[in-house]
């Protein structure tokens, strides 16, 4: 049978009897303190008038109990407990046998655990601790009692032996770790003994310790561990395990193997706390790498001063680590040669950081507009000057290159996962990495592999984390861009996420106006090269009307015919331009209901064969219409009510129609899949008076948000 330790008060019930003298005068100390006279029961007074009975008027310390005994002998009182004290005796009355069992087992121990207590504060010979603690070790694993502070008692005595005692051998670290293996099965090690296992995973890695006592120790704690913030020393811990397996022989396998198994054989890992408590420990190791230079960061040029070429090098603090080194007459030299306007190039070191910058007219009149109100620049826009004009290089000790190499590989391996690569997209999405990560090349380089996994994946809850966290936020999809300081290719990266992010739900205006502004020489120089994703954006800047100056829409334009796929695209798009003058052209109906069952393929046929210019009022209602109808409902000029109940017509179309249904007044979304996502788009139509949003996956605070815009 299983009890519940006693705790302090937890006595309800008793009789207390003492044979030779008052109860006042030998009860002392710290026993169970909420004995008050409501909680007690006297006891019959006919055994012996002689014998003190009723209340317990002070306390009795666990280390005054020199013996617990139940009562056995015939016509004993029931349910009762004696405690032999110096003086004499104590006798406790429970009310049932449960209830005495729960006091005997606790206060057994209560008085072995202060025993241990003291033998171990003292240790004299190791031989003997040792066969002490696995002594405790097995009374804790045999006790009936079921708490938790039953294994963690023990661990924190070893714990507190192990901190105050330095000189043991390494024979000794281990016999003392194997013998209280099995209190870690199902137990959290303390802080202290975490501290103890980190040394040993770091002086002795290929220890058979590591792989069959702290591998079981390890998997709990990424299973079941609910915050390292309330436990850095755990996480510590884990990441100096995930080390020391990486020293082993196979190195990276053996840790291939570790992660395969937190996620399970299946398709779908069991534990949802394992991906985040990996990814913590990832961030925090890669943090480590960088912690010296992050240290020195108040005392280093910001990039605010590295965009400006630390011109104001007079203005910062005089006791700085950093030097400023003037460039080598070489160097000016060559610089002068090549252009006058030129800013020469800096070099900034600190220990082991090295920065290069180089400086061109342009990229300083850009830096003096969007910092012209002396505010820090955001991260990625420090960081977003052209690979050809600034060069970043960060040489890592030996040691941290080490960590760094082991811990971007356990991503990589993470983003294989199909079922954590969601979670892990959601997790990276807001860049959590210090800004000197982001500036090393190696890193950036290695990190690429879990970016590009990303923008392959189709699901949209996974790619669309390439984007910013919010808007005025740079994200994945500008960190990876030509221009970034992470892209490292001709743009073969960036092509991928334009791709998938144009086949889900972000072929808007504003995603390709944000191109247009940011990207449109990339974009025109992979058209050029045959880009078929590259053709469609330009393609689709022409369609929108994105461009306005008539010098760039024609170089478009020769960028598009002057590739096979480029010319069949755009006269495609001529097509399509000539169609929506029909379309648009006066006449026509000015109402028009689909049948039911009706699809996008009969819309867009529909919408072909006439003029449509004034139509006013569309009834989709109970088709079978997606949101890819979208852009074909743009191009009904006059439409002012629409109505898609019943309908397959999700997030993505919404973002097309505010874009371009200006006049829309009156829409009916009832009982069709869209989210939040999408229902936040529409606050941008003014003009819309009538929106029904009934059985859809509307939230109250979506709601409340678009009671204001609307």
């Amino acid at each position: 049978m299983r009890y519940k330790l006693l705790q302090e008060g937890d006595i309800q019930v008793c009789v207390i009897r003492h044979p030779r003298t008052f109860l006042s005068k030998i009860l002392t100390s710290k026993f169970l303190r909420r004995w008050e006279p409501h909680h007690l029961t006297l006891a019959d007074n006919s055994l012996a008038s002689a014998t003190p009975t009723g209340y317990m008027e002070n306390s009795i310390s666990y280390s005054a109990i020199e013996d617990v005994q139940l009562l056995s002998w015939e016509n004993a009182p029931k349910y009762c407990l004696q405690l032999t004290i110096p003086g004499g005796t104590v006798l406790l009355q429970a009310a049932n046998s449960y209830l005495r069992d729960q006091w005997f087992h606790s206060l057994q121990w209560k008085k072995k655990i202060y025993k241990y207590k003291k033998v171990l504060s003292n240790p004299s010979r190791w031989e003997v601790v040792l066969k002490e603690i696995r002594t405790l070790v097995d009374m804790a694993l045999t006790s009936p009692l079921q708490d938790d502070s039953i294994h963690q008692a023990p661990l924190e005595i070893v714990s507190k032996l192990l901190s105050e005692n330095n000189n043991l051998t390494t024979q000794d670290h281990e016999s003392i770790i194997v013998a209280i293996a099995p209190l870690l099965e199902n137990n959290h090690p303390p802080p202290d003994l975490c501290e103890f296992f980190c040394k040993h995973c770091r002086e002795r890695p290929r220890s058979m310790v590591v792989i069959e006592v702290f591998t079981p120790v390890v998997q709990r704690i990424l299973k079941h561990n609910m915050d390292f913030g309330k436990c850095p020393r755990l996480r510590l811990f884990t990441q100096e395990y995930i080390l020391a397996l990486n020293e082993l022989n196979a190195g990276m396998e053996v840790v291939k193997k570790f992660i395969h198994s937190m996620h399970g054989p299946t398709g779908q890992c069991p534990h949802p706390r394992v991906l985040p408590n990996l990814v913590a420990v990832c961030l925090a190791a890669i943090y480590s790498c960088y912690e010296e230079f992050i240290n020195s960061r108040d005392n280093s040029p910001s990039l605010k001063e590295i965009r400006n070429g630390c011109q104001q090098q007079c203005d910062r603090k005089p006791n700085l680590p950093l030097r400023l080194l003037h460039t080598s007459p070489d160097l000016v030299s060559q610089e002068a040669t090549l252009t006058e306007s030129r800013h020469k190039p800096v070099i900034v070191t600190s220990n082991e950081i090295h920065v290069e910058v180089e400086r061109n007219n342009t990229a300083n009149q850009k830096m003096t507009a969007n910092v012209g109100n002396g505010s820090e620049p955001n991260l990625i826009d420090c960081l977003m000057v052209s690979p050809t004009c600034s060069t970043m290089s960060i040489e890592l000790s030996a040691q941290a290159d080490r960590i760094l190499g082991c811990y971007v590989e356990i991503l990589k391996m993470l983003s294989d996962y199909d079922d954590w690569r969601p979670a892990l997209a959601s997790l990276l999405q807001p860049i959590p990495f210090p800004k000197e990560a982001l500036a090393h090349e190696k890193f950036t380089k290695e990190l690429k592999y879990v970016i590009q996994r990303f923008a392959e994946d189709p699901r949209q809850e996974v790619h669309s984390c390439l984007l910013s966290v919010r808007a005025g936020k740079d994200g994945w999809f500008q960190l990876y861009s030509p221009g970034g300081v992470a892209c490292d290719d001709d743009g073969e990266l960036f092509a991928s996420m334009v791709h998938i992010l144009m086949g889900s739900c972000y072929k808007t205006k504003k995603f390709l106006l944000s191109l247009a502004e940011n990207k449109l020489g990339p974009c025109m120089l992979l058209a050029l090269r045959g880009n078929q994703t590259m053709v469609e954006i330009l393609c689709l800047m022409l369609e929108y009307n994105i461009i306005d100056n008539n010098d760039t829409q024609l170089q478009i334009i020769s960028t598009l015919e002057s590739t096979d796929v480029g010319k069949r695209m755009y006269e495609q798009l001529c097509d399509r331009q000539r169609e929506l003058k029909e379309l648009q052209r006066k006449g026509g109906p000015t109402r028009l209901t689909l049948p039911s069952k009706s699809t996008d393929a009969d819309l867009a046929r529909l919408l072909s064969s006439g003029s449509f210019g004034n139509l006013e009022n569309l009834s989709l209602a109970f088709t079978n219409v997606t949101s890819a109808c979208a852009e074909h409902l743009i191009k009904l000029p006059s439409l002012k009510q629409l109505n898609l109940w019943s309908t397959q017509f999700g997030d993505a179309g919404l973002r097309l129609l505010s874009e371009h249904l200006t006049m829309l007044q009156v829409l009916n979304l009832c009982e069709t899949p869209v989210t939040d996502a999408g229902l936040l788009a529409l606050s941008s139509m003014k003009s819309l008076c009538s929106l029904n949003m009934n059985s859809t996956k509307l939230s109250a605070d979506t709601y409340e948000d678009l009671k204001v815009f609307l």
